[in-house]
């Protein structure tokens, strides 16, 4: 019991986030945008802005010498609900690649996975929608057995079914050897140190790096 709690407490605490662009058009030509939406793992809680997985993709995007803009659109307290009341605002400007990074607060809260994949698959149509050429990268989540193993695997599932139904890449587990580290994480045992997040941005680029390429 206390460890799933101790999971539950790690895990909720992913919200806190807020949305800010990072890196400039290069050589003076309009940079494509990868718009990383999500909550506060996206964000990077506790850090500053240049340390959160968002800014690294960045830096190696320029590595590559690559004409993207990542924007961290990170939000405190993001839901799958509330990223499709959100998104709309957000198209406002290109989206060439939409890495979507929700639904795990959901998951602490018992949504219907029903529920939660019905709002992540909204929010996929209305990028298509107004940008039909938009490349959709899906972050995969895990959920402790708190509402039990079988919603605990219901919810784990929501990812890869959207990724396959959308003909999208899939990231299997954002947090994988980071979630449950200490030395990965901050002081409050909760939210990723700025190693914490070099590891994030690794697991991202390995399914990121040729989803960019292929749009050189």
């Amino acid at each position: 019991m206390f460890r799933r709690v101790v999971l539950l407490v790690w895990l909720s605490s992913f919200f806190v986030g807020s949305w800010t662009g990072v890196a400039i058009s290069q050589g003076g030509a309009q940079s494509r945008i990868l718009l990383c939406f999500g909550d506060s793992l996206t964000a990077g809680y506790g850090l500053a802005k240049p340390q959160a997985f968002p800014a690294l993709l960045q830096q190696k995007i320029d590595a590559k010498a690559w004409n993207f803009k990542t924007i961290n659109a990170g939000l405190s307290g993001e839901t799958s609900a509330g990223g499709l009341r959100r998104i709309d605002r957000l198209l406002r400007q290109q989206v060439d690649v939409l890495l979507l990074e929700l639904g795990v607060n959901d998951g602490l809260r018992g949504i219907n996975p029903k529920t939660i994949y019905g709002n992540l698959q909204g929010i996929i149509d209305r990028t298509r929608r107004k940008y039909p050429q938009v490349e959709i990268i899906v972050a995969g989540m895990l959920v402790p057995p708190n509402f039990g193993r079988d919603y605990a695997a219901q919810f784990r599932d929501v990812f890869p079914r959207l990724a396959q139904a959308n003909g999208a890449v899939l990231i299997p587990f954002l947090l994988q050897d980071v979630g449950g580290r200490p030395q990965l994480n901050l002081p409050d045992g909760i939210h990723p140190t700025a190693a914490g997040h070099q590891i994030v941005a690794n697991n991202v680029w390995k399914v990121l790096q040729p989803v960019l390429q292929s749009l050189q």
